[in-house]
């Protein structure tokens, strides 16, 4: 199988600058997507010092057959948080800043996700668009104890409190999974300036209409922004196909 990458980033209508950062090693199999924390000082610092950390964690990783890529997934993210957590306490003009983190790494037929606050990934699959990732916020603890509804979690006022994040403590617990990759899967790495501007039918749909690459990454910007684009807007798209092939799935009805 045959994997094509595809990123793009946007401040937005709204934030007068871009506090999200994106990395893609296409070589690695690699893509890793941080949202600096609305709030937070120098969240654009945090963002791209945890996308290079990671980054620079997996490339001198030994590939060597039988290593567990959710293992080494998890020491990266470790490592970034870290890494972002003592830049904080060593640069006043740091002091507070955080970010999210979500990573896709591929390792044969395998996808390793690992992920730290409300930045997602989603697989798109014969028709079925899901997430892989379940949000460290506020809200998500509040559906899961049923004191509110999921379709009414982008209507409340916390909806982006974050309960984990890259460099807010010394430690940091990220969630880690394996999944099996099928041709034909497209998974989707977003920040939440994306979610909170449209509905997954709404993001699935793009997908199908516009492709796989570049051309898809650009239109689910337009489309955010295009609804208001409230936020910093950033994607980045994996897709896999049979020996280079284009690949194709039904959209979802």
């Amino acid at each position: 199988m045959q994997y094509q990458f595809a990123c793009a980033t946007d401040v937005g209508r709204v934030r007068p600058n871009n506090e999200d950062a994106v990395l893609v090693d296409t070589q690695l199999g690699l893509a890793v997507l941080a949202d600096g924390m609305g709030g937070y000082n120098a969240g654009e610092v945090a963002s791209r010092l945890c996308c290079e950390v990671v980054h620079a964690t997996l490339r001198q990783h030994p590939h060597t057959v039988g290593t567990d890529p959710g293992q080494a997934l998890a020491q990266a993210i470790e490592r970034a948080n870290a890494a972002v957590y003592l830049d904080a306490l060593s640069h006043p003009a740091h002091r507070g800043m955080a970010t999210t983190v979500v990573a896709a790494w591929v390792r044969g037929d395998r996808l390793a996700v690992g992920h730290v606050g409300d930045s997602r990934l989603y697989r798109l699959r014969q028709g079925q668009f899901a997430p892989l990732t379940r949000d460290h916020t506020l809200v998500q603890e509040h559906i899961d104890a049923g004191l509110i509804r999921a379709q009414d979690a982008r209507a409340t006022d916390y909806r982006n409190l974050v309960t984990r994040g890259i460099g807010i403590a010394p430690r940091v617990d990220a969630d880690i999974a394996l999944h099996t990759v099928a041709a034909g899967d497209t998974y989707l790495l977003c920040s939440d300036g994306l979610t909170d501007m449209l509905t997954e039918p709404e993001i699935a749909h793009l997908l199908c209409r516009c492709g796989r690459g570049a051309d898809a990454a650009q239109a689910l910007i337009a489309a955010a922004n295009a609804a208001g684009g409230r936020d910093n807007l950033t994607v980045a798209l994996i897709h896999c196909a049979p020996d280079g092939a284009a690949g194709s799935a039904p959209c979802p009805r």
